[in-house]
This record gives C-alpha cells, structure tokens and sequence, in this order.
C-alpha cells in the first residue's frame, strides 16, 4: 500500500513538473485537453497564462531600472520564462534558488512565499511571471 501511494505521488509530481496541456479533437468531434497526446489524435500544444498576483501597493517613486530579484528553483518553468525575459531584454537582476542558497530560502521564507517565481522589482513584488505584466511594473520604474 505504501509504495502503491509512493508511485502514485511520484507519477503526479511528474506530469506537474512537465507543465506541458495539449489540446486535441477526437473522432466524434469533441475537444480534449490533457498532459499527454493521444497516440491517435494530432495534438497541440496549449501556452497557458500563468495565475499571477500583482502587487497592490501603490508604485513608489524610483529611479529608472529598479533592482529586480529573482526567487526561484532549478525545476521552475516559469522561472526559466522570466530569467529568459530579463536577459533577452538586458534587465539585470540578482536570482536567488530558494532550494540550493541559505539567503533564497530565508528571504522566501521571510517574503511567506508559496510558489515560485517571486519577483521583487524594487518595492513591489510579483508571485507568478507574466512578461506583460512585469514590463507594466518595470515600466514603472
């Protein structure tokens, strides 16, 4: 029974560490959407937007090019998302991995961080990455 729901643990934390929906029609015309393709069907991939929390202070006023850190983990696909967005973008930043550095995971746990990425662009914090939505707040800056 122990290893039955050890396997089952692993297989979930698997497919959310794949962070991968694809989306497919069957033969009766009925739309689907999972983790994994169909052997039968053609799927597509889906690009979802991520679930994010803007801050609701209000701006402060700050110089141009506010410090921007990152909190983050090796296995994060959005966290990827965002380190690609600063450099593509030439925004520099500081990344701390919340798992592998003694500051990252103080300062998560002192921001009571749920999720990764959190990102701090000079006093206001984003959970989540959204390129949009972190060049409004950027933008800001």
């Amino acid at each position: 029974m122990r290893s039955l729901l050890l396997t089952l643990l692993l297989a979930l934390s698997a497919t959310v560490l794949a962070g991968e929906i694809h989306r497919w029609t069957d033969s009766q015309g009925r739309v689907h959407y999972g983790d994994r393709p169909p052997g039968t069907a053609a799927a597509q991939p889906l690009e979802l937007q991520p679930n994010v929390i803007e801050s609701v202070r209000p701006a402060p006023a700050a110089a141009p090019g506010a410090e921007v850190v990152l909190y983050s983990t090796q296995r994060c696909g959005f966290c990827r998302k965002a380190r690609a967005h600063f450099r593509a973008r030439g925004i520099p930043f500081t990344e701390y991995d919340v798992e592998t550095t003694e500051r990252g995971a103080r300062d998560f746990q002192r921001l009571g961080g749920r999720g990764v990425p959190i990102i701090l662009i000079g006093d206001e914090r984003m959970d989540g990455f959204s390129a949009p939505l972190f060049d409004r707040l950027y933008g800001r800056h």
